[in-house]
């Protein structure tokens, strides 16, 4: 009984400060904006080129913190998880569970942007005199065009020390699947290294405790960054292209709850309030990656098992980002209208061959911002979108990225309940 009240109480002790941290972070949003509205409006153009880089070096701390516990907190939890569900059927199992889940929400995600963007055509009559040539330029040099060769080289580590250091998860992934199927079939000789590992997980979970204090002066920086430079007049010359996408979110959020709470039932509210603090968390940085380890530690506090979150969640970040998805068939699509593009607008089957194309590119994309531009960018090349029509989104593409980061989000922590579910290893806290 007493060990009971101490375990509610802790539980409570954690809800409280998750409440705190999520108002503190909508708190640094708000004063983020009227920061970067001030600057933007009464400032000049010199000040405002110096001020935006260095404010955002707010943000840029915090996420690189984050990003440092990534590569330990992924191959710690993947080999434990699966060393934990203790045999290759398990494995199997809970794995095949998970990647239906994952390949169900891709095609919805892909095919509900193509459909949406298709209707509401954002695209039309855009000014394309507006694009962004110099950012658009920064980022074909970040990618490639997409190619069999090149798509099984960023899939397969050459070496596990540069996937960790590069922050590949998907590269990860890999690696941490053979080590922990390895490590499953040799017994009693791998147990220590389970046990270090577990304990590296749980001193890394610590180190998330500290870093999230900091969550609140990284969304203030990153919010008054991008505010002074775009000030709020880039959401209303963009407002029809912003509201269409959100439009699409908030039908595949629709979708994504419903399905939610034929699982979960009246528990998915719960986990709705437990996701709160990381949602607003990707919400505000932009990147779903930012808040990896913190969603480790809500879904183990709503109550899902230890070693399906270790197992689930990190594949889950290399197959399941809905939001991201999402976005890769409405930005292609919209700079396909700008451009008048009738070979894609007006060809069905060109249309779902790019949706299959997106689907394999968009494997192991990282959760940080603009990494779905990357993925545009490679496979748009294919299909004859010209790589300059970036530019025309690149204005708002942080406004949008909140959307889809909060989305990946949403989307990961539902497949992981919805897995715990299926495997009876969700407990009712």
């Amino acid at each position: 009984m007493q060990y009971q009240l101490l375990i509610m109480a802790h539980s409570s002790t954690a809800e409280k400060k998750t409440n705190r941290l999520t108002l503190y972070i909508v708190v640094a949003m708000l004063l983020g904006i009227l920061v970067g509205h001030f600057v933007n409006t009464q400032s000049s153009p010199e000040f405002i080129k110096a001020f935006a880089p260095k404010i955002k070096l707010l943000a840029t701390v915090f996420l690189r913190m984050v990003q440092m516990i990534i590569a330990p907190l992924v191959f710690a939890t993947l080999v434990v998880g699966i060393a934990k569900l203790g045999d290759l059927k398990t494995v199997g199992r809970v794995g095949g569970k998970a990647m239906i889940w994952f390949i169900s929400a891709s095609l919805l995600s892909l095919t509900l942007g193509l459909i949406l963007v298709t209707l509401t055509k954002p695209g039309v009559g855009v000014n394309i005199a507006n694009a962004d040539l110099e950012g658009a330029k920064d980022l074909m040099g970040k990618t490639k065009e997409f190619s069999v060769d090149k798509f099984v080289e960023h899939v397969v580590p050459r070496s596990v020390i540069e996937a960790m250091a590069t922050n590949e998860i998907l590269q990860l992934v890999v690696f941490s699947i053979f080590f922990g199927v390895a490590l499953t079939t040799i017994g009693k000789k791998g147990e220590s290294i389970i046990h270090a590992l577990d304990a590296l997980t749980h001193v890394v979970l610590k180190m998330v405790s500290y870093v999230m204090n900091l969550a609140p002066i990284g969304v203030f920086g990153a919010m008054a960054g991008v505010i002074a430079i775009k000030g709020l007049g880039i959401l209303a010359t963009y407002a029809y292209y912003i509201g269409s996408f959100y439009l699409g979110l908030t039908v595949l959020w629709i979708i994504l709850l419903l399905v939610g709470y034929a699982i979960l039932k009246h528990r998915l509210f719960v986990l709705l309030k437990r996701l709160s603090s990381p949602m607003t968390i990707a919400f505000n940085t932009a990147s779903s990656e930012a808040v990896f380890p913190k969603l480790v530690e809500e879904m183990e506090r709503f109550g899902c098992n230890n070693k399906i979150v270790s197992f689930t969640l990190p594949l889950g970040y290399s197959f399941n980002l809905d939001g991201s998805m999402m976005y890769m068939t409405f930005a292609s699509m919209f700079i396909a209208q700008a451009y008048n593009l009738t070979a894609i607008t007006g060809n069905i089957g060109t249309q779902i061959a790019m949706l299959l194309v997106f689907m394999l590119t968009s494997k192991g994309i990282a959760g940080v911002p603009r990494a779905s531009l990357v993925v545009v960018l490679a496979t748009g090349s294919m299909f004859g979108i010209p790589p300059e029509g970036i530019g025309l989104v690149l204005a708002i593409d942080t406004f949008c990225d909140m959307g889809r980061s909060m989305t990946n989000v949403l989307g990961n922590a539902l497949a992981t309940a919805a897995v715990s579910k299926w495997e009876n290893a969700l407990e009712n806290k």
